[in-house]
């Protein structure tokens, strides 16, 4: 029988979703996919400074452009809401006066200064910084007086001595931490906000989190999350810290590597099966030699197992292989859908698409189709495609041009056109054929003259979609210029 799982992917809407957040949510949605289980998304909003509404927006967009649907959620309600921490604070407030009442946890009245003070006099020591206790005792008159005197404290969890801290980690393994390192820890401000590690306990527990599921740099947190099980008297769920991913340089990703969020790899002309493929294998392998995926056989194959502690390395090469492959295998209905958006941004198309303009775009898809990696691949491209005046790439291809059958290629090749009633590419296909049986010239030696002429180039496209695109106008116009026949 398999194991259901219950996870949840909890950002924070500081920023757009970043790559590797992506690669978090979609590990714990295909652990629920499989188990027949549920996708929480909860949005992690205590950082009052830095989240905003923008950004969960693009959290829920970026999520949906991938596939990723949640069971609940801000978006999608749920019965173990609210899904915005805001939202939750007298929750919170609930346990933090819960751990008070049973001296699990005490007000601290200590400064910033004075905080800051013991933590440089523990580095000076050598010795790991940590909160010293000193308001652990405190009186409740002690308390109070300080109160009087406008004091605004934080609460601290009272972490006991001795004790051990076990992280059973799906992926790493037994981690065990001592409770004297973790020392007594704030779990709630001076203004009424609880800090990440009570905030995320209290979610997960209420909300019935049966997998913890997250990146590795959250593995340090663990302990005192699990400190606060322990004081609510809470079964802890289990964990899986999954690696880092690193750019090809080893180094953690950042913004030097190129685009690090869903969003920019959106606009960069990605596919969402790509992308979801790809960071599939970021950390797991599937076994065997297949990397090209389904989103349904991945969800079969995937499991906690083949998760590797390695850090995975963010391989761009890959990234794009696998989106050609994708493009290869889209409608060109689609692919046309998708470019029309880059195609105005760059210049080539007015906000009002006609008839017109979708046939043109078509007619440039189906040339580029089985050369492109990425939808704005086309840029590169569209030279090929606008404007009379093209360059003669190189010295072989202007020794192309200079074959003494030339003159009769490109005429020959003038007349084919004339006769056809319209340019398609299976039409124009056929032209090549004919003039090689009207001249006796085979080959490079009627198709090169022509690319050349048309293109300035030796290599591209097939020349039978390029035409098509170019229409009657302009080849007749390039013709002119290149080959002034």
């Amino acid at each position: 029988m398999v194991e259901t799982y219950r996870v949840r992917f909890a950002p924070s809407p500081t920023g757009p979703l970043h790559i590797g957040g992506a690669r978090s949510a979609l590990f714990n949605y295909l652990l629920a996919r499989k188990s027949g289980g549920q996708f929480v998304v909860r949005i992690e909003d205590t950082d009052l400074e830095r989240s905003s509404k923008e950004s969960e927006v693009n959290i829920f967009e970026s999520l949906k452009w991938l596939g990723l649907d949640a069971d609940e959620s801000i978006m999608d309600g749920g019965d173990y809401g609210p899904y915005r921490q805001t939202e939750r604070l007298d929750i919170y407030k609930k346990y933090a006066d819960q751990l008070l009442a049973e001296g699990k946890a005490y007000y601290c009245f200590c400064s910033e200064e004075e905080i800051e003070a013991e933590r440089a006099a523990a580095m000076e020591k050598g010795e790991m910084p940590m909160y010293s206790g000193k308001c652990r005792n405190l009186t409740p008159e002690q308390q109070q007086e300080l109160l009087a005197q406008g004091k605004k404290p934080v609460i601290r969890l009272h972490v006991p001595h001795g004790e051990k801290l076990v992280v059973d980690d799906a992926v790493r393994g037994v981690v065990t931490f001592e409770s004297d390192g973790v020392g007594d820890f704030v779990i709630v401000k001076s203004d009424g906000i609880p800090t990440y590690n009570f905030a995320v306990v209290v979610d997960d527990y209420l909300m019935k989190i049966s997998h913890v599921i997250r990146a590795e740099e959250h593995l340090s947190n663990t302990p005192r999350q699990i400190a606060v099980y322990h004081a609510l008297g809470w079964d802890v769920p289990k964990f899986a810290h999954i690696s880092l991913i690193l750019g090809e340089d080893r180094k953690k990703m950042s913004k030097r590597h190129g685009a690090t969020s869903v969003t920019q790899y959106e606009k960069l002309g990605y596919l969402p099966e790509a992308v979801f493929n790809f960071l599939a294998l970021l950390g797991w392998s599937p076994g065997g030699e297949d990397e090209i995926m389904t989103k349904e056989e991945i969800i079969e194959k995937f499991s906690l197992d083949a998760v590797s502690k390695s850090p995975a390395v963010f391989d761009m090469e890959k990234l794009k292989w696998l989106n050609g492959h994708y493009i290869r295998q889209s409608s060109i209905e689609r692919l046309v859908g998708l470019a029309i958006p880059y195609l105005q941004s760059e210049g080539y198309l007015q906000e009002q698409v006609t008839e017109a303009d979708k046939q043109w775009v078509t007619l440039i898809m189906q040339a580029l189709q089985e050369k492109i990696h990425t939808i704005n691949d086309i840029g590169e491209f569209m030279p090929l495609f606008v404007g009379e005046d093209i360059t003669i790439e190189d010295d072989e291809a202007k020794e192309v041009l200079a074959d003494p059958d030339v003159p009769t290629v490109i005429n020959a090749f003038k007349a084919k056109l004339a006769e056809l009633p319209e340019w398609n590419a299976d039409d124009v296909k056929k032209i090549f054929k004919a003039i090689s049986k009207e001249t006796g010239l085979k080959g490079k030696k009627v198709f090169m003259p022509i690319r050349v002429a048309l293109t300035g180039q030796m290599h591209g496209p097939d020349l039978h979609f390029i035409i098509p695109v170019l229409g009657p106008e302009l080849v007749e116009k390039r013709l002119q210029k290149t080959v002034n026949l």
